[in-house]
């Protein structure tokens, strides 16, 4: 790993999801909105169900909610909320005895997430600011931990992957989509702190992803390869030819 600075590139990344957070019309590297949502296999019946504004920022880069295999009172943790579709989404499958809980570092994006969920009045969720390399819950908390698209926006992969093992509980289960290449990235993409906030400079090489969930004590049991995913920008297209620049989803379990 090259020498990145990670105050500023927390900053750069929450300044790009402030943006998707009050500006969901503006033009960025990556599509958003209940396009893609349906694009990448969310259901419109459930889409539905949730606030549109929250889908209004969805920002995913796949699906992977058929890989959670989510039931009924399970405890929930999603790394990353955004604006809260995945929250909702998951919320409405555990159900009222179940529990879900998002963590994001951007503040814009928990607002907007907490103004949402009061006005629909949907209950058993909750959002709190932190950072997914250092999560504040006590260990063996969680059922099941989702994430989409937000892991390869750390420099710290490796930390995030042990954290989860250590809040999942034994058997749980993390069900994730992320940005991943087939090739190393070169030095001059993964330097460039737009790159990474864009979901393309911190995409680390599939195998050593695999091989970090591996070492953090969790079995990769499925995964799989969203091609429906596109970067919009000729930069972002430009790197995912060079490199394999790639999404997908998998399910591990502890």
């Amino acid at each position: 790993m090259v020498n990145l600075n990670r105050t500023e590139l927390r900053e750069k990344v929450k300044e790009v999801y402030k943006k998707v957070a009050e500006n969901p019309d503006e033009k960025f590297h990556f599509e958003i909105g209940r396009v893609l949502a349906e694009k990448l296999g969310y259901s419109p019946i459930e889409l539905d169900k949730i606030p549109q504004k929250a889908i209004d920022s969805f920002a995913g880069v796949g699906y992977h909610f058929d890989l959670a295999n989510i039931n009924k009172g399970d405890k929930i943790l999603d790394l990353g909320n955004g604006s809260g579709t995945d929250v909702f989404m998951a919320s409405f499958k555990t159900g009222e005895n179940g529990k879900v809980i998002g963590i994001d570092m951007t503040e814009e994006q928990l607002k907007k997430a907490v103004k949402l969920s009061k006005k629909a009045e949907i209950n058993n969720v909750s959002f709190e600011k932190g950072y997914i390399e250092e999560l504040p819950f006590e260990n063996s908390s969680f059922d099941i931990v989702i994430s989409n698209g937000v892991i390869n926006l750390s420099s710290e992969k490796e930390k995030v992957f042990k954290e989860i093992s250590r809040v999942l509980k034994k058997g749980g289960k993390l069900a994730i989509s992320d940005i991943v290449s087939e090739k190393q990235l070169s030095e001059g993409i993964v330097c460039n702190l737009t790159n990474w906030a864009s979901c393309i400079g911190g995409a680390m090489q599939e195998d050593n992803y695999k091989k970090a969930i591996e070492n953090a004590g969790m079995k990769i049991l499925k995964i799989k390869t969203n091609s429906q995913y596109q970067f919009l920008s000729k930069s972002a297209q430009g790197a995912t030819k060079d490199f394999g620049i790639k999404s997908i989803s998998l399910v591990a379990q502890k």
